[in-house]
């Protein structure tokens, strides 16, 4: 028997996590836009609230319509889903590094094995602090993206949990009567939006697509569709919404990576930074991959609530 879909429960939802987030958004344009995108920062401390604002719709819808604490997707559920922890944890910057490395091979015009950038940032630190760290470029690099591989993605899946606890714990399920491979496409290009504002004020940190505000946003619907069927996939297979955020968290932190080695002007619409189109062709492939091969985008959202294979969410 088909679930019937909860149009007016979608809605609300989305009225509230776009509100929130396009409402702060907003302050952010008119206190000077993301030009000065320091840590700690207005806008900085502004762009991290407003991820929070799935999470904050998630928990809204729950108290209006009194679905209370049912199916939360919080349960790690760790020793019943280790694989899909360690392919969340370590399989993530594999896909990108992948990604940089394709669109290197592709466009080596690009790519600076001088390290150049980094010799730069060691300048800046030594003038800085009045010392000479005693460290190259290479091994810079090398702490760089060790750091951003084991350690970075748990301290940066705290603030994309609060997307993820929205989109793919509430969302997903709701959207899931549609059909699981038209819910990831509809997902996706809802997430994609839902980035619009910042995109359109010029986000930078590899994350975006500085200097082109028109066919930026177009371009991350794409980038967006083909990462959140991952994380769709992650979250309905462990039934936790832990290990997309630990993936999300993952492409946050390694997505600035390909820049270190670029040199010139990259087109930021094809790379080197993970959103590129080229760059996320590794995702690309493997989104295509699960939605023909997987069999929980057959599921529907009465079906993932008590799926035989998984213990009850919660």
């Amino acid at each position: 028997m088909k679930t019937k879909i909860e149009s007016k429960r979608i809605w609300l939802y989305l009225l509230f996590a776009f509100g929130i987030a396009w409402a702060i958004d907003l302050v952010i344009y008119m206190t000077g836009g993301l030009t000065d995108l320091k840590t700690g920062s207005l806008p900085w401390i502004l762009l991290v609230v407003s991820m929070a604002a799935p999470a904050l719709a998630n928990l809204l819808m729950r108290r209006i319509t009194g679905e209370g604490s049912k199916n939360l997707y919080l349960r790690p559920r760790f020793k019943q889903t280790k694989r899909y922890w360690l392919l969340a944890w370590l399989g993530t910057p594999l896909l990108v590094l992948l990604g940089m490395v394709m669109y290197y091979i592709l466009l080596p015009k690009y790519f600076d094995p001088t390290l150049s950038a980094e010799s730069k940032l060691l300048a800046q630190l030594a003038q800085r602090t009045g010392k000479v760290l005693p460290i190259t470029p290479v091994m810079l690099f090398i702490i760089q993206i060790t750091q951003a591989i084991l350690i970075a993605p748990f301290i940066n899946g705290l603030a994309a949990f609060g997307e993820e606890f929205g989109w793919r714990a509430y969302l997903l399920p709701k959207l899931m009567p549609l059909g699981g491979r038209k819910a990831m496409l509809v997902m996706g290009l809802i997430w994609g939006l839902w980035h619009w504002p910042a995109i359109f004020m010029g986000f930078e940190f590899g994350l975006s697509y500085p200097g082109f505000p028109w066919l930026g946003p177009i371009a991350m619907l794409w980038f967006t569709f083909v990462v959140g069927t991952f994380l769709g996939w992650l979250t309905l297979k462990v039934g936790s919404v832990w290990p997309a955020a630990l993936a999300h968290g993952s492409i946050n932190s390694i997505g600035v990576i390909a820049l270190y080695l670029a040199k010139g002007q990259p087109n930021p619409l094809l790379g080197p930074a993970g959103v590129g189109l080229l760059a996320s062709l590794p995702f690309t492939l493997l989104a295509l991959w699960l939605l023909w091969r997987s069999d929980i985008f057959s599921m529907t959202e009465s079906t993932i609530n008590q799926p035989k294979s998984l213990p009850a969410h919660s």
